[in-house]
């Protein structure tokens, strides 16, 4: 009999694939980058052929290490950077374009057109969002009027459009032969483009964008035990497996903090920053800059609803130190380097490098080091990269606290940032709160298994996962009250200095 759950966790950064076992712990995985594509200031791309080959190598790689074959996995789940857009031919399976990153900024000027004429407010009450280059709608407006012959073949049907899960999935099902065209309420949520009652895409948002309702996918639930009416047919693992879970990837780290509760949250370290607070069948339209979003949607049960912060640079600002700084080699050195002082010295980074996401939602803010002297040193900047990750999830929590009334006694935390204990104190430190991260910190993968094995029975129900939750490590606050509130104050005003800087 099959023991095992495997997770497809296509990222921004990377791409891994994990299996876990019936207590939700992990039995195995294998993880690879792919290239950040930089072409200009502010865009951010990335190869979608790339992806697909990579996601075919970790699972083959997975499953070679751990001595498995296709028959001992039960099922599949598959999660995913949720906004990054991909449009390619149905006929052929090539992209028509790179794929355009949640983080892209090119398509500024079309969510400040929706918010002039007045679109901008039937997008707020439709979709829970708000016009932004964050989403979707307008990265596909983008190729559909700047890249040659993708129009005509939208109009034949032959153009089609998916977010990286859409993408995947396609791929993994046979692609041009037969792959199939879906992804689920959380990932078609963030598209600007479906309207939070219905969950199906609406004709007069598709109408803001100019984009053929035959490019788009077919919405289904983030768990379905039918399996999407397709299995793995393509890649290392071409057999009956069945795929019965697509989540984006908060929305499946929330499940694998098991907040199946309303009030109950969890924020995720990656790339960005993403806090996400448990609603309940009914949404909650936020007044404080976040985002009303699907949370999961389980088979036929109610649709469960979340607030969102969303932060655009956190782990990515380590990255750049590493990458294009070179101050460090290694993510994990940026602990080591910032130990090295006591304090941030009085400088602020704000890496505001795609401009700065919720709670101010300002598309003109560009990356500042403020506060700087000669006393300065690289450590400095190191600790002050990891504040930053730290004081832009304390201005989420408070805005949260401010739209629900919910006020956090611990915060539930995960992701591979996680892995940096100095970060962890400090966001304690930071936020006044304990911090706890779990036994299995990668979450997203973990969220995406639970939600693949609940729909094919694997799992009886969310209580059995609930009982796997375990606590490995918690921070107490250190910091005085006077601390807190005069490092918060220094951020705020640095803030300040990274608006006003993109036209």
């Amino acid at each position: 009999m099959p023991e095992f759950v495997g997770a497809v966790d296509q990222g921004t950064t990377s791409t891994r694939f994990m299996i876990f076992d019936h207590d939700g712990a992990e039995v195995a995985k294998y993880q690879l980058e792919h290239e950040q594509i930089l072409p200009k200031s502010g865009w951010v791309e990335h190869n979608p052929i790339e992806i697909w080959t990579r996601t075919a190598a970790v699972i083959q790689s997975t499953m070679q290490r751990a001595g498995l074959h296709d028959g001992d996995l039960v099922t599949l789940g598959l999660t995913n950077q949720r906004e990054t857009t991909v449009v390619w031919n149905a006929r052929t399976g090539r992209p028509y374009y790179n794929a355009i990153v949640w983080q892209d900024t090119r398509t500024d000027r079309i969510a400040a057109e929706l918010e002039r004429d007045g679109r901008g407010q039937v997008i707020r009450d439709r979709t829970g969002l708000r016009p932004e280059a964050y989403f979707s709608g307008g990265k596909i407006q983008w190729i559909l009027e700047n890249v040659d012959g993708v129009r005509a073949d939208a109009e034949r049907g032959d153009a089609i459009f998916g977010t990286t899960d859409t993408w995947t999935l396609w791929n993994l099902t046979g692609g041009v032969n037969g792959g199939v065209h879906i992804t689920d309420v959380t990932n078609a949520s963030r598209t600007m483009l479906m309207d939070l009652t219905t969950l199906d895409w609406d004709d007069e948002l598709l109408s803001f964008f100019g984009i053929p309702r035959a490019m788009l996918p077919e919405i289904r639930p983030s768990a379905d035990p039918t399996g999407y009416g397709a299995t793995v047919r393509q890649g290392p693992m071409a057999g009956e497996v069945p795929i019965t879970a697509i989540l984006g990837d908060q929305q499946a780290a929330t499940v694998g903090q098991v907040c199946f509760a309303p009030g109950e949250a969890k924020n995720t370290y990656g790339t960005g920053n993403f806090l996400l607070l448990n609603t309940g069948p009914d949404p909650v339209r936020s007044q404080s800059g976040l985002l009303t979003t699907p949370a999961y949607k389980f088979g036929a049960d109610p649709t469960i609803f979340a607030l969102e912060g969303s932060i655009a640079v956190t782990g990515s600002a380590v990255q750049w130190l590493r990458d294009q700084l070179h101050i460090i080699t290694s993510a994990a050195q940026s602990e080591t380097l910032a130990r090295q002082v006591d304090d941030n010295g009085g400088m602020y980074f704000v890496p505001a490098f795609s401009g700065l996401f919720a709670p101010y939602w300002r598309a003109d803010a560009r990356g500042a080091i403020v506060g700087l002297s000669r006393y300065h040193t690289d450590a400095h900047l190191a600790r002050a990269a990891l504040e930053a990750i730290c004081y832009q999830s304390r201005d989420v929590v408070e805005a949260m606290q401010r739209d629900s009334g919910v006020v956090l006694d611990v915060l539930k935390v995960d992701g591979g940032v996680t892995a940096n204990d100095l970060c962890m104190q400090l966001q304690s430190d930071i936020l006044g709160v304990p911090v706890s991260r779990p036994t299995v910190s990668e979450t997203t993968a973990l969220g995406a298994a639970y939600a693949a094995g609940l729909a094919f029975g694997y799992w009886a129900d969310t209580g059995e996962l609930r009982a796997h939750w375990a606590e490995d490590r918690r921070w107490e606050p250190r910091w005085s009250e006077d601390q807190r509130e005069e490092g918060y104050a220094g951020w705020k005003k640095a803030v300040t200095r990274a608006l006003d800087w993109a036209g």
